[in-house]
Order: C-alpha cells, then structure tokens, then sequence
C-alpha cells in the first residue's frame, strides 16, 4: 500500500470527510505498517481501505451528509476487528499525521474513536 494515496484522497475529500472517519483510516494505516500487525489483519485493513478508495461504492461519495456513511461502516467494523493491533504508537503516529492535515480538530471525536477500541 502507497501511502500517497492514501493522504491524496484524504486531501482532495478534506472538506466532505469527517475528522472520525480520517482518524479511523489513519488509525489502520499506521497498524498496517506496524510490524505487531498479523497478515490477515494486514488483509482486513487492505480491504478496508481499497473501498474507501474505490471509485465504485454502494452510495455516491458526492452525495451530501450521506456519500460517506457506507464508507465509515466498512472502516469501523474493520477498525474494530483490528483493534488488538491499535497499540500507543499506531494512535500517536495518527494523531500527528491528522494535525497535519485537518486544523481546529475536535478532540471529542478522537476520543469516540479510541473509546470503540
């Protein structure tokens, strides 16, 4: 996996994401990288994140409110399998690489994530 893919699409969909569904992506970016991380949960990201990538989706990501919804499903169900492998590291290599690229982030929202782990 490139990760310049990975932060194109987040740059080129910053205004429409939402700061939870960055963070989640992030978040199984960086476990996928971890060395701690097994292969099928190397897979499991992948498949992820090939579907937040995808150009073909269950609902338009143009559309308003809703085009990312399906997406934040598939995230967090796999965030949520992995998440024996979302270690101190992997959240704090996130939280940089989301300052980064989001400015005034709500730190309630980092948290809902974290907490679901």
């Amino acid at each position: 996996m490139k990760p310049a893919k990975l932060f194109k699409f987040i740059a080129e969909h910053i205004t429409k994401l939402k700061t939870k569904l960055i963070y989640s992506a992030l978040l199984m970016f960086y476990a996928y990288k971890s060395p701690n991380t097994p292969a099928w949960a190397r897979r499991t990201i992948l498949g992820a994140l090939a579907y937040l990538l995808s150009p073909i989706d269950g609902l338009p990501d143009l559309t308003p409110f809703i085009g990312f919804t399906d997406d934040m499903g598939v995230i967090s169900f796999s965030l949520v399998t992995i998440a024996c492998y979302i270690d101190k590291d992997v959240r704090q290599q996130a939280r940089h690489k989301l300052s980064e690229l989001v400015q005034n982030i709500d730190e309630s929202e980092l948290k809902s994530v974290d907490d679901k782990l």
